[in-house]
Parts: C-alpha cells; sequence; structure tokens
C-alpha cells in the first residue's frame, strides 16, 4: 500500500483507511494507551445528546467514536469516506445509519443536525476550510459543533518528547503491530503539521460558530473544540397600527 501524503488527495487518504479498518480501533487503543476511551467520553459530554436530537458524526470510521452518542430518542448518523471503514463498521453497529460522506461535499440538507462532531478526521480532509463550511451547513441553529484532534503540546518540556514519540517510537510500534505501517507513518506526519489550538479554533470561528472554546486532553496531546452556530435573528416586528 501506498503511504498517503500531506496533500490528502480523497482517494489515497480513503484507500489507505480501507486497509487499515479491520485493526484501526484496537490500534488505535495501544498506540493511546487506552486514552482514546477517555477522549470518547470527553467529546460526548461535549455532545451532550439529548432525546430528540440527531447527530452527525464525521469521519466515523468504524463507529467507535458514533456509539458513543447513543442514547434513547437519538438519531445517530456515522459518516464516512471510506468504504472499508464503512463496511466494517455497519456490521459491528448495525443500530448506526452509516452514510459515505465526503466531508467537503455532505451529502444532507440545510440545517439538518442538532449536532455535529469529528473525532480525528478534520486533519484528514484536503479543505479544511471548505469541511468546516459544510458543516456550519448542515447544523441547526442553535446546534453545535465538537471537534476533538491533535494538537500541540503546550508545554516546553514535554513537546520534544512527545514529537520524539511521533517521528521514532510511534512508527516503529506501528511496523510490529499493524499490516499498514505506512498508514501510521502517515499519522505522524499530519499531526506535527496540524494547526495549534488557537489557531484551530479561529478556523472555527471564521466558519461562522460562536462561543468558540477547547479544552486540552492528556496534556494537549488530543483538544476538543466547541462551538455554537448563532440561532437565526428574529424578524422586525410589524409597526404598530395608528
Amino acid at each position: 500500500m501506498s503511504k498517503a501524503d500531506l496533500a490528502k488527495k480523497p482517494a489515497e487518504v480513503a484507500a489507505m483507511f480501507d486497509v487499515v479498518a479491520p485493526t484501526y480501533d484496537l490500534t488505535n487503543a495501544l498506540l493511546s494507551f487506552g486514552q482514546d476511551r477517555r477522549w470518547r467520553s470527553v467529546v460526548r459530554e461535549s455532545v451532550f445528546p439529548q432525546s430528540g436530537q440527531k447527530i452527525l458524526d464525521l469521519a466515523a470510521g468504524t463507529g467507535a467514536s458514533s456509539v458513543a452518542f447513543l442514547d434513547e430518542g437519538v438519531k445517530v448518523v456515522a459518516g464516512d469516506f471510506s468504504e472499508g471503514m464503512l463496511a466494517v463498521g455497519r456490521k459491528r453497529h448495525p443500530e448506526i445509519e452509516f452514510v459515505f460522506a465526503d466531508a467537503t461535499k455532505l451529502p444532507f440538507k440545510d440545517a439538518e443536525f442538532d449536532a455535529v462532531t469529528i473525532s480525528f478526521g478534520l486533519r484528514n480532509v484536503v479543505d479544511v476550510k471548505q469541511a468546516l463550511s459544510e458543516m456550519y451547513r448542515v447544523t441547526k441553529p442553535g446546534g453545535r459543533i465538537v471537534i476533538c484532534e491533535f494538537s500541540t503540546v503546550p508545554n516546553p518540556i514535554l513537546r520534544p518528547l512527545y514529537e520524539f514519540y511521533l517521528k521514532r517510537v510511534l512508527p516503529a510500534f506501528s511496523a510490529i503491530s499493524t499490516k499498514a505501517p505506512e498508514a501510521y507513518g502517515y499519522l505522524s506526519e499530519s499531526i506535527l503539521a496540524w494547526p495549534n489550538q488557537r489557531d484551530l479554533g479561529l478556523m472555527v470561528s471564521a466558519a461562522g460558530y460562536e462561543n468558540v472554546a477547547y479544552r486540552n486532553l492528556t496534556f494537549g496531546i488530543v483538544a476538543v473544540h466547541r462551538g455554537f452556530k448563532p440561532v437565526a435573528k428574529k424578524t422586525a416586528s410589524k409597526k404598530a397600527k395608528k
């Protein structure tokens, strides 16, 4: 399998994830030392699913992130652009609706979802600005966006250690634990090239969301950003009749 590069050509990135789909969740748990469960728990808290809501989970992969949002009366749609991931997800989680979805051109109506979330997937999109615009389009007024993504460790002492892990340890470990180490070589490169917490927050705000804030997890290795789509403004009231 050829490794996708930072040009992030959709076909190459999708093909890469097709290959790793069967072992993707297990490998991620190993490489994150089990922290992935806590990250998903924090994302659920940020999404705050409520009965009657419809939630879109993008870059859902096999549905491991989507399951966290399931609750009585909550409709969860899992979207991904890897057919391999979708196939595995449909087998593992028949209770979830899986949809082929390119984040830059979502196959959904305007203002269809109460919450739109994406975990560890925005970094793989070829046009992040367009993806955020599409996420904004399909979010209901008053609804929220929640992004969980690898980020920049702010501590100047810990940062070099984390970068060493990304550049040396992770590729070596993945070469042993997975049949597709190229995918995790790309993972390291894409994390190192990704914007820091503040810059991503500015991008979310530029897409139209307000009250954007982020929370660092695991020393800032991961950050969860949240924002809200403004509620539609009320039309001016008619002038009172004389």
